[in-house]
């Protein structure tokens, strides 16, 4: 559960910032219901009803969001590359993912498009939001050294053997 020291929005509620970041951190956390989240804490001696739960999720889950996001460490110096296909109603997509060392996601993109113009929208949505890896590990589609070649010209790229 995050450190609820510095949430100040949660001044001036009827229950205490520990109650209600317990119950949005547990909503969030464990996919639960909110009748499930209401249960958990009257196990806990705390009556609440499911719908003040539902107001607390909503006016402070992007608050606990972000402070999650914000103290999260970033990704590691090696990132993975690689594209699965996809039926959409009928019609084939690709799935653009990018997965770091530690095995976090760091962005994923669904496009209609396997060529270097969908490589390098996706490569450059990824760049901005995380900066430039060390080293880049992708499949043998051509795109990737195209899009590369662009917009991360001092990366080191080591093909797989996908």
């Amino acid at each position: 559960m995050p450190n609820l020291d510095d949430l100040s929005r949660l001044k001036g509620h009827r229950f205490p910032r520990t109650v209600i970041g317990y119950a949005v951190w547990a909503y969030h956390r464990f996919a639960l219901s909110l009748r499930d989240v209401e249960d958990l804490l009257a196990e806990r001696g705390v009556t609440v009803s499911h719908e003040t739960i539902r107001i607390w999720v909503v006016k402070f889950g992007t608050q606990f969001a972000a402070k999650i996001r914000r103290d999260r460490p970033g990704p590691a110096d090696k990132w993975h590359f690689d594209e699965v296909v996809l039926m959409i109603n009928g019609v084939r997509h690709w799935l653009w993912r990018a997965i770091d060392a530690n095995s976090d996601v760091l962005d994923i993109l669904v496009q209609s498009r396997r060529n270097t113009a969908a490589a390098r929208r996706f490569m450059h949505k990824l760049f901005k939001r995380w900066g430039l890896p060390l080293v880049m590990v992708t499949d043998k589609l051509g795109p990737y050294p195209a899009a590369k070649a662009e917009l991360a010209p001092g990366v080191a790229v080591r093909r797989g053997l996908m």
